[in-house]
């Protein structure tokens, strides 16, 4: 997953995401349908004494929705390096808990193309209760390997021939990827929906660290 770097003094725009989204077309790109992440920041709920005690209860945490597993939530509790899994229906408990409150929900959302073996996710980052756009981001998957390390070779190289396509638009800004460590998260090289939200968080962590420099 990488995420859209405006360079110093730039503002990322719908322009921009229009452009990317062109550069798939024009190398016959096929577009398919509409696809949707939801990640929402939970903060412990001090008032709560239950949760007020650090080492048993994490004071912040991430959970995340994808279109493609509908019955599934995710944690991430980025601290811990601790990614898991849960039914939807542990929404609707954290609620009636209010254990945590969700500070920040934001929806990843966009177009899915295919490239050959590749599927591109092109999409805006907004607030689930605003339009005003907070980032771009790109989800590339290469379908017919789904090993993280053998499939790096033939990812770097595809990133590498779109970097260079979205370069000669002459827009303010590129496309950033930081891949984080997934065997600290205790995830194996065999490439899971865990790997996606892990990385999915780490975009979410910068986008945040971005607006607060901002």
């Amino acid at each position: 997953v990488l995420y859209w770097q405006a360079n110093v003094g730039a503002t990322v725009n719908t322009q921009i995401l229009t452009e990317i989204s062109q550069c798939v077309e024009t190398i016959n790109g096929s577009k398919g349908g509409r696809w949707k992440a939801t990640l929402n920041y939970y903060k412990a709920n001090t008032r709560d004494q239950s949760v007020a005690n650090p080492p048993e209860f994490p004071r912040d945490l991430m959970g995340i929705s994808l279109q493609e597993q509908p019955s599934k939530y995710y944690f991430i509790i980025r601290s811990q390096r601790i990614v898991l899994e849960a039914d939807t229906l542990v929404q609707m408990i954290m609620e009636k808990l209010q254990s945590y409150r969700s500070r920040i929900s934001v929806n990843f959302e966009g177009i899915q193309y295919q490239l050959g073996d590749f599927q591109l996710r092109i999409g805006k980052v907004v607030a689930t209760n605003a339009d005003s756009l907070r980032g771009i981001v790109l989800e590339m998957e290469y379908l017919p390997i789904s090993s993280v390390e053998k499939s790096r070779l033939i990812m770097e190289e595809f990133l590498d021939m779109w970097q260079e396509i979205v370069s000669k638009r002459s827009l303010p800004g590129r496309l950033m990827h930081i891949e984080p460590n997934f065997a600290e998260y205790g995830l194996a090289d065999h490439y899971t929906p865990q790997h996606t939200v892990v990385q999915y968080a780490t975009v979410m962590t910068h986008l945040l660290q971005s607006n607060v420099r901002n």
